[in-house]
């Protein structure tokens, strides 16, 4: 929408009504044309619709398209490096420093460039669990993200509650305000820059509404540790007689698809903190890919991209019929979807939950030889969930291709990582140990051979696996050790076909299945070298040895 007509819009009445007193210019937010305050769902989609941000869908969903971005620009977040950081963050890959003063003068020609235009603010909370949870402020320049923002994060319902909200961090995101790397030694015209200093974030040059999630994740993955309480990149689900378990996994290995089980009560699709009171989920929302969604293998999230409040990002709807379909990838491969949790059945209101009895990592191996589920010891757990082995998927973050890429990503979320990676696995060895839990790896990837020549295991066979993990059957049959990685793998599981249970079985070819399995391991123990400073010896053993 242009900010030189003065046209009403749709909201332009109820825009003030729920301000709070803690206002913009509290951020440098000052002179603009109109803020609008923590609207409703319903009162986003008619902004959307009216700014031409978006449409709406069949059957009622709204459909947004994002543009250049359609991914994560991972290599494009930085964070501001000052003496509150200087010790604490995990400089390199994932968190690049960026100046105070090259911050201060990013941010204040964005404060400028908004002057003059609308803006869209939800205020809101991170964190289910009342003894951690963090107020926050997102402030928009798109109607759509703002719905995004709502979606995502916990809503605050008393108006006196928003009136005298007052955000411990703030997250700003203008997507048409773009950075100058020459004036700015950003990579990019995009960024996402963190100050914790100042306790704000900014993002510019990107429409992706990922980076607004991802973002917030990564503030509580730096500040969290320092309240004692473990974050973590996974889904999270809870049976009938309250056993926890805990999925890990990056984006495309089934966290979401995995944990929505109809049989148990689902906690949340992909953040979580585990404290002394137990597991609690950082969102009110879920974020899931939808590419290629199966209403029979995924009932529950197949439902919801048909329903009135959900957000489709990036797919491809016709313009006529207003129908869309879920297998068009000509936008891209990471499709997704925003929806609320409560749009699952089986859901659980609270959003938190005693501590887990299993702890799953998830893993697509796009190579073919990992088991598709073995039994780990606690230091064999920590290994693995440091070395976070899996494949990219297509379409995930920017640059990847049209084939899975294999990578390590330390704790299974490098990009989120604030910390030395053991810093967290220290962390959670303590709570395996203490409790007893029970960790398993679990292969979602690749069968029979590597990508273009295997195929992707079943997921039938998958959730069949997870049960008899989960009901704690799988504990009563024989395992034998992996001679390579050392691990446990079950001999047999009802429902499930002996063969695929000993990837060695499923390939033609035995000496290329050998080959492959030992060159995985060595990508392993390369990896592990860049990881082990400060680990326990007894943890850098428990990887694989090559014969």
């Amino acid at each position: 929408m242009s900010p030189y007509l003065d046209i009403p819009t749709p909201a332009q009445a109820e825009a003030g009504r729920l301000a709070s007193v803690y206002g913009l210019q509290n951020h440098g937010l000052t002179n603009l044309r109109r803020a609008y305050w923590n609207l409703s769902s319903a009162s986003l989609y008619e902004e959307i619709v009216f700014r031409g941000e978006g449409r709406i869908a069949h059957l009622g969903p709204v459909a947004v398209t994002t543009g250049k971005h359609t991914a994560r620009a991972a290599a494009d977040k930085f964070i501001v490096r000052e003496q509150s950081t200087e010790d604490h963050v995990w400089w390199g890959e994932y968190n690049r420093p960026f100046s105070a003063e090259k911050f201060s003068a990013l941010l204040t020609r964005m404060q400028g460039f908004l002057q003059g235009r609308d803006l869209f603010v939800q205020d809101c909370h991170a964190g289910a669990d009342p003894d951690y949870r963090m107020p926050i402020r997102i402030v928009t320049e798109k109607a759509w993200h703002s719905l995004f923002a709502r979606t995502m994060f916990m809503k605050i319902h008393a108006v006196e509650d928003l009136k005298h909200h007052v955000p411990e961090f703030t997250v700003i995101c203008a997507p048409s305000f773009q950075a100058s790397p020459i004036i700015d030694s950003s990579r990019t015209e995009t960024f996402i820059i963190i100050n914790f200093a100042q306790r704000l974030a900014i993002i510019g040059g990107s429409n992706y509404g990922g980076e607004i999630k991802k973002t917030i994740f990564t503030v509580l993955n730096y500040l969290l540790p320092r309240e004692g309480v473990l974050p973590m990149h996974c889904s999270a689900n809870v049976g009938a007689d309250g056993d926890v378990a805990l999925f890990f996994g990056l984006s495309g290995t089934g966290k979401t698809t995995l944990s929505a089980d109809p049989s148990r009560h689902l906690i949340g699709d992909d953040e979580h903190g585990w404290s002394a009171n137990g597991i609690f989920n950082f969102e009110d929302g879920c974020y899931a890919k939808v590419i290629r969604l199966s209403e029979e293998a995924e009932p529950q999230i197949y439902a919801v991209t048909r329903r009135f409040g959900t957000i489709l990002e990036n797919v491809p709807v016709d313009p006529q019929t207003r129908r869309f379909d879920l297998n068009d990838d000509s936008l891209t491969e990471n499709t997704r979807c925003a929806y609320p949790l409560d749009y699952i059945d089986n859901h659980l209101p609270s959003k938190m939950a005693g501590h887990p009895r299993n702890v799953i990592f998830l893993t697509c191996d796009a190579s073919g030889v990992m088991p598709p589920i073995a039994r780990l010891t606690p230091d064999q757990a920590i290994y693995h969930f440091i070395s976070g082995y899996t494949s990219k998927i297509a379409g995930t973050e920017i640059g990847l291709g049209s084939e899975p890429e294999i990578t390590f990503s330390t704790c299974f979320g490098g990009p989120f990582m604030v910390h030395r990676p053991y810093a967290y696995a220290e962390m959670l060895k303590a709570r395996l140990l203490q409790l007893g839990a029970a960790c398993w790896l679990v292969n979602t990837g690749w069968t029979g051979g590597p990508f273009g020549i295997g195929k992707r295991i079943s997921i039938r066979h998958t959730r069949a696996l997870l049960a008899a993990a989960l009901t704690g059957k799988l504990h009563k049959v024989a395992f034998r050790a992996d001679p390579v990685f050392g691990f446990e793998v079950p001999a047999e599981c009802p429902g499930v076909p002996s063969e695929i249970l000993h990837p060695a079985n499923t390939w033609s070819n035995r000496a290329d299945y050998d080959h492959k399995y030992q060159a995985l391991a060595a990508r392993f123990i390369e990896n592990f070298k860049l990881m082990a400073d400060g680990c326990p010896s007894e943890v850098v053993k428990a990887g694989p040895r090559r014969g």
